[in-house]
């Protein structure tokens, strides 16, 4: 049982690590996404528009629970864009 006893603490240890980092990482992709939700792409030099599209289409790959996952870290919000015009 011993055995047992430490691949089970190494297991927990395993995976505390990662949700730490998850939440480390969810904070990282809300403060972009709340960035590029900022930007204004008229007023961007040809370099900082092709970076913030590839942040921007790598935060649209993700899921709204995860994307809402990682605005709530940064306690940020994006405001939905209204049905009616």
């Amino acid at each position: 049982m011993p055995q047992r006893d430490q691949e089970i603490a190494l297991l927990r240890g395993e995976l505390e690590m990662l949700m730490n980092e998850r939440q480390d990482i969810l904070r990282v992709v809300g403060a972009a996404a709340a960035l590029i939700a900022c930007l204004d792409s008229k007023r961007l030099p040809v370099g900082a528009i092709e970076a913030a599209d590839v942040v921007a289409t790598s935060i649209n790959c993700l899921s709204e629970e995860t994307l809402q996952d990682a605005l709530s870290a940064v306690n940020a919000a994006i405001e939905e864009d209204s049905e009616a015009a």
